[in-house]
């Protein structure tokens, strides 16, 4: 059987989201990066020493470390750990109140629902 595993609603926001902060940290970290190098171009400029010593060179490599390391802190890698969790505590939650769930996202959809039906037998729909 091939059955292709579509992503919930939530996981589809939570994509969208994860990458729109990926985009963010990385104009952050590029602007950080060019900033700081502009203004060492000015201490340059302003005490006349020369640009390409090592020192300098140095500083810049610093500031491209910066620049990464910023991309790296913006990327939300536990968000979906943090959602998974929450769902396994709504499905326990539902658990106790007799509810058996059998899929994590499930909860998350009857979460979302306006309408809940239930048949004779009390199978939610």
């Amino acid at each position: 059987m091939d059955i292709e595993n579509e992503l919930t609603p939530l996981q589809l926001k939570l994509e969208t989201i994860a990458d729109q902060i990926g985009m963010v940290g990385f104009y952050t970290a590029v602007l950080t990066f060019f900033a700081m190098l502009g203004q060492l171009l000015l201490q340059v400029y302003n005490t006349d020493s020369e640009l390409f010593v090592m020192k300098n060179l140095s500083e810049v490599l610093d500031y491209l470390i910066i620049g990464v390391s910023i991309v790296v802190v913006a990327v939300p890698e536990g968000l979906p750990l943090a959602v998974t969790i929450s769902l396994a505590f709504s499905v326990q939650k539902m658990f106790k109140e007799h509810n058996l769930v059998r899929k994590l996202h499930a909860s998350e959809t009857m979460g979302g629902a306006h309408e809940i039906c239930s048949d004779k037998t009390g199978t939610l729909t």
